[in-house]
């Protein structure tokens, strides 16, 4: 609209000519219209093509798998109604405008006086607005999303990730021999440490209930997370203990000793836990051996579950090792590859980088990220668009008042202050707009997490400075080009 509008000097002429050999007013909108929707049939094209080649990269960002479906009679209708919608919509306002010129001011060239008044660019404005508002707020929604992502990354989560590998055990002879199958790993050199658990590190989901503490509530219906582990679990993962001590061969009674996170501890309402005697149904009496402080296994987004550690050998999944910081990866699977062969012949060997497996939970939020940056580029690409376009609409209707002003001695600087303030304005009245919008909109996303960033100010600052820098940016070439202009070319009067 905005484009088509700004040539609206240069087709004046043409429009009185027109009208003064009978032309009607219906049938120069239809003209309009027609040109508006050759230009949305020739885009429909282009995207169609686009759309084919960038397919298979946009399915990798949104892990799906999205096809055209060229056969299905229901696209291409639809397809249809959207190209006419998007054509005869974009040029509506321009068709309107551009037949509703008089013949002898569109001849005599004065076709500004059409569009003098306190309310003449107001579509035009109001579009700007509107196409910058949408874009500050995919900005501000986009730096917020990465600043989400980020703060819940650099959460602490208790443990070390780095080096960490899993494998699944799928043979009882692994747990049979578990000493001499901990040994044959430790011997090859790769291997730091090493211990088992009943579930993944990175994705503990296996709950229990039924536990009675020094005063618990009777009616308190209790639910832990638990994972079964082997003694050198903590010195596995480097986990920090907080009170008490780590798991040890050396005490006996440990088979019959718990371990609980910060989360449980708070959870218990525990004021000294080590030493504290904890009923599990008919298992008998733990005891607390140690605290150690929370461990993110599940979402990174959420609280710590309340958590408790326990030894067992016999319901043991899982194979954690930590591989040396000197090992070569590729070298030490290899390695490990040959202990679990030796153990368990028949089954693949198979494994899992913690670091990796952890990442994986930030998957959906980069996705978001991804596809927010791509639309917030392609908004700011369209308003800049617009932008220019009522750039140049101005120009071209202030050209001899710039004339006029040069010989009186105007500077470019002045001249293009004087042209850029109003765009300035715009921008700003629409950083204005998508700040409490933005602000709504993000908070409501972040609800959905428990550990989340705050929106901060400067969030809001940094997006309008940007959104400025681009508005200056689009309207200095118009704005500079138009005081450049030679003040005698501007004033000749055809």
């Amino acid at each position: 609209m905005n484009l088509n509008t700004a040539r609206s000097e240069k087709r004046a002429k043409e429009i009185g000519v027109r009208k003064a050999v009978g032309s009607a007013k219906a049938q120069l909108a239809l003209q309009f219209l027609g040109e508006s929707l050759m230009v949305v049939s020739i885009a429909f094209v282009f995207a169609i093509i686009l759309t084919a080649i960038c397919l298979p990269q946009f399915n990798q960002v949104v892990d799906k798998q999205i096809s055209i479906p060229w056969n299905v009679p229901y696209f291409w209708l639809s397809c249809l109604a959207f190209v006419l919608f998007t054509g005869l919509t974009a040029g509506s306002y321009p068709a309107l405008y551009l037949s509703s010129f008089k013949p002898i001011s569109a001849l005599k060239g004065v076709t500004a006086r059409l569009n003098t008044g306190r309310f003449s660019g107001s579509p035009r404005k109001v579009l700007v607005v509107l196409q910058f508002t949408v874009s500050v707020t995919l900005i501000i929604g986009t730096i917020i999303v990465f600043r989400q992502i980020q703060f819940a990354k650099n959460r602490p989560i208790g443990y070390s990730r780095q080096q960490l590998v899993s494998s699944p055990i799928k043979s009882d002879e692994i747990i049979k021999h578990f000493a001499a199958f901990r040994n044959d790993l430790l011997n090859t050199g790769v291997v730091e440490e090493m211990a088992a658990t009943d579930s993944p590190v990175t994705n503990t989901y296996v709950t229990n209930g039924g536990f009675t503490w020094p005063g618990k509530d009777q009616a308190m219906a209790d639910e832990f997370v638990t994972l079964r582990i082997t003694h050198e679990f903590g010195k596995t993962i480097n986990w920090k203990i907080k009170e008490g001590r780590d798991f040890s061969k050396e005490f006996p009674t440990d088979s019959m000793g718990f371990i609980l996170n910060e989360a449980a501890v708070k959870y218990m309402g525990l004021k000294n836990p080590v030493g504290q005697i904890i009923q599990w149904g008919k298992n008998g009496g733990y005891k607390v051996v140690g605290v150690v402080k929370d461990l993110v296994t599940q979402s990174p987004y959420e609280p710590a579950n309340q958590t408790i550690f326990f030894i067992n050998y016999k319901r043991i999944s899982l194979v954690n090792m930590k591989i040396r910081p000197s090992a070569s990866a590729s070298q030490a699977l290899a390695q490990i590859q040959a202990v679990f062969k030796k153990y368990d012949p028949e089954n693949l060997f198979q494994y899992n980088f913690a670091d990796l497996e952890y990442a994986k939970k930030f998957s959906d939020e980069e996705r978001i990220a991804k596809l927010t940056t791509f639309f917030a580029a392609l908004a700011i690409l369209i308003s800049c668009l617009g932008l220019f376009g009522l750039a140049s609409f101005v120009a071209e209707q202030r050209t001899k008042e710039i004339g006029i002003r040069k010989v009186l001695g105007a500077s470019v600087a002045g001249l293009w202050r004087l042209l850029s303030k109003d765009f300035v304005i715009l921008v700003i009245v629409s950083c204005f707009i998508s700040a409490p919008i933005a602000w709504y909109l993000m908070t409501g996303w972040l609800e959905k997490y428990s550990y989340r960033t705050e929106i901060s100010w400067w969030i809001f600052a940094a997006s309008a400075a940007g959104a400025l820098g681009m508005t200056l940016l689009t309207v200095s070439f118009q704005a500079i080009r138009a005081a450049l202009l030679d003040p005698v070319k501007s004033l000749r009067s055809e």
